[in-house]
Formats: C-alpha cells, sequence, structure tokens
C-alpha cells in the first residue's frame, strides 16, 4: 500500500523504531533522509533504496548541523511533508553523584533540544508555503508523563518535550502544518535492552512502526504505542502520590552510564561512562 507521505526526514534512524521505520517508509516509496550516528546501519538502510535515501551523521543538538542537513536535502528533494524526530538517549540518573549532571545535561540536549532543531529550519522553510501540508512527529514516552526512581533525566526530557510539541501545536492550529506527539511503552530496543524491572506491553519496533505512520496518517496528534500501556500508565495515575511512589520504589533501577546495561550516550565525558562498583 503506497504511504501517504512521499518526503521523509527521520532522525535516530539507527535505533530499533528509527530502523522499523525506515525500512516501512522506504518500502512504501518514500523518499528518506536518513539521520543518524551509526555509519554501517544507516548504508545498509540506504542501500535498500539507493535512489531514494541520503546519509546525514550529525549532532541533532547542533543547530548549525542540523540546518546544513536540512538545507542538503530540500536541495536534494524539497520540503518534506514528514518529518520524524526519533532521535533519543536514555540511562538512570542519581542527582547525588556530581557525574550524572552530564548526563542530564547530555539527555536535554539530544532528546528535548534536539527535536526543535530538527523541526526548525523545515518550518522556517514551510513558511515561505503555508499551503503545503508538513507533519512534525515528536517521539515522546509514557515515562515524560510521570517521573520515575532512578529515571530522573529521562523522564525529565521526555516531560519537556511533551510540553514543547503541545505549545507547537497550539502555535500552528489553523496551519496546514501539523504536530504529533507519540509516547511509547517498552519497545524491544537497544534502549530497554538492559532494563532490570518488568516492562508490561512490551510491542516489537516494527508494530510500533506500523501504528506511529498509520496514527500520524490519521491525523492522530497524540499516539500511544500501544495504547494498553497508555491505559495502564494512567490507571497508575490515578493512585494518591505515595501509594505510586511505593509501587515504583520496589523495581530494579535503570542502570546508569557505566554500569552493566547501560545504553550509551554519545558526547558524554569520558569520565561519565568509567564502570561503577
Amino acid at each position: 500500500m503506497p504511504s501517504r507521505f512521499h518526503n521523509v526526514v527521520l532522525t535516530g534512524a539507527c535505533g530499533g523504531l528509527g530502523q522499523a521505520l525506515a525500512r516501512s517508509l522506504l518500502a512504501q516509496g518514500s523518499a528518506v533522509a536518513l539521520v543518524g550516528l551509526q555509519h554501517p546501519v544507516l548504508r545498509s538502510l540506504a542501500a535498500l533504496a539507493p535512489g531514494r535515501t541520503a546519509i546525514y551523521t550529525p549532532d541533532v543538538a547542533d543547530s548549525a548541523a542540523m540546518q546544513a542537513m536540512a538545507a542538503d536535502w530540500m536541495a536534494r528533494h524539497g520540503l518534506p511533508d514528514l518529518v520524524i524526530a526519533n532521535a533519543g538517549v536514555a540511562g538512570g540518573f542519581d542527582t547525588a553523584q556530581a557525574q550524572d549532571l552530564a548526563v542530564l545535561r547530555r539527555m536535554l540536549e539530544i532528546n528535548l533540544l534536539g527535536v526543535a532543531t530538527t523541526f526548525q529550519p523545515f518550518l522556517a522553510a514551510a513558511g515561505a508555503r503555508p499551503d503545503e501540508p508538513l507533519a512534525l512527529v515528536g517521539v515522546a514516552s509514557i515515562a515524560g508523563w510521570r517521573g520515575l526512581p532512578g529515571n530522573g533525566a529521562y523522564c525529565a526530557s521526555k516531560a519537556g518535550l511533551i510540553a514543547y510539541l503541545q505549545s507547537l501545536r497550539a502555535e500552528l492550529r489553523g496551519a496546514a502544518a501539523t504536530v504529533h506527539t507519540v509516547s511509547p511503552g517498552y519497545l524491544r530496543t537497544p534502549l530497554t535492552a538492559g532494563n532490570r524491572f518488568a516492562m508490561p506491553g512490551l510491542l516489537e519496533p516494527d508494530a510500533a512502526a506500523r501504528m506511529l505512520l498509520a496514527g500520524v496518517a490519521a491525523g492522530r496528534e497524540h499516539i500511544v504505542l500501544p495504547r494498553r500501556t497508555g491505559w495502564l500508565a494512567s490507571a497508575l495515575a490515578c493512585l494518591p502520590a505515595r501509594w505510586h511512589d511505593a509501587l515504583l520504589l520496589r523495581q530494579p533501577r535503570k542502570p546508569r552510564p557505566g554500569e552493566a546495561g547501560a545504553t550509551p550516550i554519545p558526547g558524554l565525558p569520558p569520565s561519565t561512562h568509567k564502570k561503577h562498583p
């Protein structure tokens, strides 16, 4: 079935969800700008449709680099009709540890600032062509709905992203550009591989990609993957905060950078990745 999206920019294309999105879009005939940091992974995706892809490896928090990427892609293919800001990192966080402050800073740069730097050049270009449709998709998380013990940096970055997308959506009401907030629960990707706690509703990336693209195509502004995990999170949020906290405190913490099972966060000082006892 052909995609309604013909020209797509996708950040975080190397991750589990990003690769699934790239494969699905390319199979449907879309031209896709593949933005990520792992060149071999990007090359393998580009090989699926060499004439409809380009590879970019900027730091998504670097606005100049993202503007250069956008300018190059638009010179080749024009203004995209879909921009998916999917790049993100995750990791445990302990405020008592000085080295973890760098984790918070870097997570905010990638997970929050990186979405704005992804959208900005395309929104600027769309201003000259206000009648052309542009779907802006920010991949947040159910973890942004409420803080989780030991996960403060990630939760804060995703909560901030949800609020940013709400603001942007309000600003663009009545325009051809639309804003879509995606809140995945647990996906079977490298970001969750080291988790030591229960992950209800664990979803495969290919299924999540299908749900995400179908939701955006249907015009849904809020997309939860899968919906049943969102219902569970909403039900837990109805508990008194003291009960909710007590329940969460019984769960193992997400590994911090340097601990076994932690996922790498690009751009962190080397000392942050040292093994912790």
